[in-house]
Formats: structure tokens, sequence, C-alpha cells
């Protein structure tokens, strides 16, 4: 970073400074007329912007962006500031919340507010995600030579359950209008919810195809492993020579049927003695 504060080139560099920081350090030094060495925070009259292009104007910031914003004459004279945008409007939230020394509790060191952004026109207007919180130096401590306040700038995070909702009324914008587009007629903040949604919704169908694939692949694999180990047993099978144990037949000669047992009992004596007849056929 150079002198003038000009640009910020340091890699890694981060500026989340603390609330007693921001009161103590930055602001006091700026309302008391002096100037920092590294100007990091530039001064903007936020409420000629839209809090969308307020990132643009800021000199650092990634998800905070801070600004010297000068005090409105009816806010200085204790009236009720203008904080009407071309847009909408800044209302602020609950009453203001003293900030104290974390070194001596008992030391007030300022003031802060918080405010949220409403598109339309007061009193009525539809609540956005865009959030400030306005700090000042408490009243009557020394008379200011710059009389500015230090407001922070962030975007409040987006719950799944405000998305859905927001899409719901966009589905009843769709369904209620015969002309022009709904989408046009929403708020920027709620057509920025809904582009995200609609990411969301196209990402996980993107997933769920994916899966669906890779499932359908391992399927394949799987039938066509089955296939090829099938193949290959009925090609062993084919290959392979078949063995049969040969079967043993008996074999007899001219003289072995005279073994057989019934000519056997036929040549006892018994029977050469009843009848030499038999005697003569079985010696033949």
């Amino acid at each position: 970073m150079d002198s003038s504060g000009s640009q910020v080139d340091l890699p890694g560099f981060r500026f989340h400074p603390t609330e007693e920081e921001l009161l103590d350090f930055y602001l006091s030094t700026v309302v008391n007329g002096k100037r920092l060495q590294f100007d990091v925070i530039t001064t903007v009259n936020i409420y000629r912007y839209d809090p969308w292009e307020l990132p643009g104007l800021a000199r650092i910031g990634e998800r905070e962006w801070y600004f010297y914003v000068p005090r409105d004459r009816k806010q200085s004279n204790g009236g009720r500031p203008n904080r009407t945008t071309g847009k909408g409007f800044w209302k602020a939230t609950g009453s203001d919340r003293p900030i104290r020394s974390a070194a001596d509790p008992k030391r007030l060191i300022g003031l802060k507010k918080t405010l949220v952004y409403y598109e339309g026109r007061a009193p009525r207007g539809t609540r956005t995600d865009w959030v400030m919180n306005e700090y000042r130096l408490p009243d009557g401590i020394t008379p200011p030579k710059e009389d500015i306040v230090l407001c922070k700038i962030y975007r409040k995070a987006t719950s799944l359950k405000e998305l859905e909702h927001r899409a719901a009324m966009l589905e009843e914008a769709r369904s209620s209008q015969t002309s022009g587009s709904p989408v046009d007629s929403l708020s920027c903040s709620d057509q920025e919810s809904f582009q995200k949604l609609t990411a969301l919704e196209k990402t996980g169908n993107r997933v769920n195809a994916v899966l669906a694939k890779e499932e359908e692949e391992q399927e394949q694999d799987v039938v066509k492993i089955e296939v090829e180990a099938m193949t290959t047993a009925t090609v062993d099978v084919q290959s392979r020579p078949m063995s049969l144990t040969e079967l043993e037949v008996p074999k007899y000669s001219g003289l072995e049927w005279m073994q057989d047992p019934f000519l056997t009992q036929l040549r006892s004596p018994w029977m050469e003695q009843w009848s030499p007849y038999y005697t003569s056929v079985l010696n033949i």
C-alpha cells in the first residue's frame, strides 16, 4: 500500500477491525481532523447510492465494506436524519447500543446503531439482506472538527428457508400476472435470491444426473464381467478333453462257461450216481 492510500497491494491482508478499534482509533482520528498514513477507509455519502453499489466504492473489503459518512444536518441538530436512497431507505432496528472499552468498561467510547435496507418507499417496503452498522462518538465529549460517522456495510447470509419462501412468492407472482415479466417486478434482493435457489436446483440436478450415469456404467461393467466369465468357462469346457473311466468287461474263454454255479451243481456226485446219461453229457 502506498502512502497516499490510493491503492491496496498487500497479499493476504485482511481488514477486520474490532468495534473498539473502529471508534477509538479510526473514527476518533478523523473526527479530530487528523489523517492516517494508510487511508483504507474512504469518505462517501452512502445515501446517494443503493447498497449493492457500495462495494465498488470501497477501498478494501470482501464481505464487509467501511465508509466515513458525513452526518446530515437534521441529524446534527437532533432531528431525524434522511436515510433515503434512490430505490429504498435504511430503517433503524432497536435503540443505540453503547460500546465500552475492553480495558476500562466504565469508559464509554461510542454508540452503535443497526439499520436494515428496505426497497420501496416508507412506511412500506420490502426488507432486504443488506445491513449497516453505524458507529459514532459520544455526544458532548469534545467539539468535533469533522462531523462524520463510520459505517460498516455487509450483506446478511440468507437461509435456505428464506430462499424457498421467496421462490414460493415468485411462483405466486408468475401465476397472478398475465402480462409483463414477473421476475422484473420483484425487488433486486428477491431476484438475486431466486437466482441463487435456481442455481442450487440446477446444481443438484446435474449431480443427480452424474450419479445416475455412474450407477448405469457400474451395472454395465458388472454385466460385462459376468458375460466374460461365462464365456471363459464355456471355452475351457469345450477345449478340455473329456476322460471317462473305461468299463472293464469280463473276458470269457471257451471253457469258462463250465464255472457257472448251476453247472457246478450238475457235476455233483449224487447226480452222477443218479443217471449215467448226465455223466456222459458233462464229460463231453
